[in-house]
């Protein structure tokens, strides 16, 4: 019986597991395929987490369901993430559990300022944005102990996006990097090693609980200044960044579906985006890892991993 149990085995239930194992908790991870790191402490179980018994099941004695699952695309969003909403609040209500959710800041939607703080409210427009709406609600709605950790773009170890996705390629090669964004528009981007200890951190305090806190995150930055920062640390000559033109991505959505996904997104990208997270921090004591060591983080993995001769995560 685990104290902790974890749904996915990407960069953030990846992190959850070894911040709770490191500690001497006892977890379960579970994943379609059984994936997730190796420690004495977890426990790794195969297994379909949308379905509510089977959860409910695996979550016996659970003291904690950190619900860290994510679709690998856009475009499965509204087929896999309401089963597994349903699937952890029908399990932590069984099994009288906390409910750690790792949200994101769809649910805001754009906003005039380009700030968003713990009481922004939920002004979505996008289908991704209101599906994670209504998924909060749901959680609040269910009469359970519950919270939701929200952060920004990803960066760190084992992080899929923008480093993984567009720089690293670029700067291996000594190419060109073509964004998807305006290359001079600060943005937040967070640290998943901070939402890992922001999620652990929520979920042991009861003050957390009925209500959404932002992961703290280092000061927003462009995209420019993130790519010089990574070309430092990964000891690289400056790699050139070309924006597509925003029309681009709306062309092609009309008959590629990942396009027209990402496309509904873009606005995070062509205006400020800043996350502030100061009563996250001041409530908890927690802080934000600086930026420039979450980069050398990532880096550093992805250099190691492809010194081994490994797989390049996909998480």
């Amino acid at each position: 019986m685990a104290e902790h149990v974890i749904i996915g085995a990407g960069s953030i239930g990846t992190n959850v597991a070894r911040l709770l194992a490191e500690r001497g908790d006892s977890v379960r991870i579970i994943t379609r395929s059984g994936s997730g790191p190796a420690h004495p402490l977890i426990e790794r179980v195969a297994a379909d987490a949308s379905d509510p018994s089977r959860m409910t099941q695996l979550s016996y004695g659970a003291k904690v369901i950190y619900h860290c699952a994510n679709p690998p695309s856009y475009t499965m969003w509204e087929r896999m993430l309401p089963p597994l909403q349903t699937a952890v609040i029908a399990a932590a209500k069984a099994n009288d559990a906390v409910l750690a959710l790792t949200g994101s800041l769809y649910a805001y939607g754009p906003q005039p300022s380009g700030r968003m703080n713990e009481h922004t409210p939920m002004a979505a427009t996008g289908r991704k944005g209101r599906l994670r709406k209504r998924m909060w609600e749901q959680a609040l709605a269910a009469g359970i102990r519950t919270l939701e950790a929200r952060g920004s773009d990803y960066i760190g170890k084992d992080a899929n996006g923008i480093y993984s996705l567009l720089l690293e390629p670029a700067l291996n090669k000594g190419r060109a990097a073509w964004i998807t964004g305006h290359l001079d528009m600060p943005h937040t981007f967070t640290f998943n090693g901070d939402m890992a200890k922001t999620l652990v951190t929520l979920a042991h305090d009861e003050r957390a609980w009925g209500r959404a806190w932002h992961v703290p995150s280092p000061p927003a930055v462009t995209i420019r200044e993130l790519a010089r920062r990574y070309a430092i640390a990964a000891g690289r000559p400056p790699i050139k960044l070309i924006q597509m033109p925003r029309f681009v991505m709306r062309t092609t959505g009309v008959v590629v579906p990942i396009a027209r996904e990402m496309a509904e997104m873009d606005y995070q990208w062509y205006a400020p985006f800043h996350m502030d997270a100061a009563e996250t921090a001041d409530t908890f004591g927690l802080t934000a890892t600086d930026l420039d060591t979450a980069i050398r983080d990532q880096v550093g993995a992805l250099a190691a991993e492809h010194a081994d001769g490994g797989p390049r995560s996909n998480k």
